[in-house]
C-alpha cells in the first residue's frame, strides 16, 4: 500500500538521529577566496542571499563585522543570524562556493571565476563554552576603514586572542569598544565550541579546514554561473536555471534537496547496520 510506504518512511525519517545543533542560532562567516576584486564582491552577494533568506523565514540577522576590500567588495563578512531551524538548514552551505561570470571592469567579455568560503558555526550557549578571562590577550585599537586610514579618535576596536587555542577575533564595527567586546566574545565562543566538537566527534567534519577547505577553486561545494543563469550543487548533482531566484533569497530550491538526499543516505547507512 503507497500510504503506509510513505508513512513509514517518513516515520523512519523522524527516527534518524538528530544533529544535537539543529535547533540553534548560526554565526556565518563569509571570506574571499581565489578571484581578487570579484571574489569580494560575491561576499556581499552572498550576505545579501542569505539575509533575503532569513527574512523570508521570519529569521533575525545581526551583522557582527566586516572586513571591506576594494571594488565595493568584502574581505569578510560574520554575521548572527537568530530563528527556528537556522542551523539545520543554513549548514549546507559550508564548503568553497565558486562564480563564474564576467567582471564589470572586464572589457573583453572573458568570464573569470572566483570562489568564496562560507563557514556556518552554531551559536555557543554560554554554560557549553566557559570563557576563563586569564586566558585572554585584549588588545584595543582605533578601527581603520579601507586604505587604512583611522576612522575614529578612539581605541574602539578590539582584537581578544584565546591564548590556549590561538585562536583570534577582532571586531571594529561598533564605536563602543564594550559592544566590539561582547561582539567578539560571541564569536570566539562560537569558534571554541565548534573545536570542541571536532575534536569529540572525529566524524564530524566541523573544523573550520574541513568546512571551507584553503578557498581553492577545485574544492567546491556549487558553482554560480551568471552568463547561464545556472546554479550547481555538486555535492548531489543539482542543477537549476534559476540563479536570479536563488540569489534573491529562494534557497529552499537548493536546500530541501540536499536535505532529501542526506536523509536518505542516513537511513541507507541505518537499514545497512540494521
Amino acid at each position: 500500500d503507497k500510504e503506509l510506504d510513505l508513512l513509514t518512511q517518513e516515520l523512519r525519517i523522524l527516527l534518524l538521529p538528530k544533529d544535537p545543533n539543529d535547533s540553534k542560532n548560526v554565526i556565518l562567516e563569509i571570506r574571499a577566496g581565489a578571484g581578487g576584486d570579484e571574489a569580494g564582491i560575491f561576499v556581499g552577494d552572498l550576505f545579501r542571499m542569505y539575509t533575503r533568506y532569513a527574512e523570508d523565514r521570519n529569521w533575525k540577522v545581526e551583522l557582527l563585522g566586516t572586513s571591506d576590500a576594494s571594488a565595493g567588495g568584502y574581505k569578510e563578512v560574520i554575521a548572527m543570524i537568530r530563528g527556528a531551524g537556522a542551523f539545520s538548514r543554513l549548514k549546507y552551505e559550508r564548503g568553497v562556493h565558486r562564480v563564474q561570470r564576467v567582471p564589470e571592469t572586464e572589457t573583453q567579455g572573458r568570464i573569470h571565476t572566483s570562489t568564496v568560503t562560507v563557514a556556518v558555526l552554531p551559536e555557543a550557549e554560554e554554560v557549553e563554552i566557559q570563557i576563563n578571562e586569564t586566558e585572554l590577550r585584549i588588545d584595543v585599537y582605533r578601527s581603520s576603514g579601507p586604505g587604512g586610514q583611522s576612522v575614529n579618535t578612539t581605541d574602539s576596536a578590539v582584537r581578544i586572542t584565546h591564548i590556549p587555542s590561538g585562536i583570534v577575533v577582532a571586531m571594529q564595527d561598533e564605536k563602543s569598544q564594550h559592544k566590539n567586546k561582547e561582539k567578539a566574545l560571541k564569536v570566539l565562543q562560537a569558534r571554541l565550541l565548534e573545536r570542541k566538537q571536532a575534536e569529540a566527534d572525529a566524524e564530524r567534519q566541523a573544523d573550520r579546514r574541513s568546512q571551507v577547505g584553503m578557498g581553492d577553486r577545485s574544492e567546491k561545494i556549487r558553482t554560480y554561473n551568471y552568463p547561464q543563469s545556472r546554479i550547481t550543487d555538486h555535492r548531489i548533482g543539482l542543477t537549476l536555471h534559476s540563479l536570479d531566484h536563488v540569489m534573491n533569497g529562494d534557497l529552499d530550491q537548493v536546500i530541501d534537496p540536499l536535505i532529501s538526499h542526506y536523509q536518505a543516505e542516513l537511513l541507507k547507512g541505518s537499514s545497512d547496520s540494521a
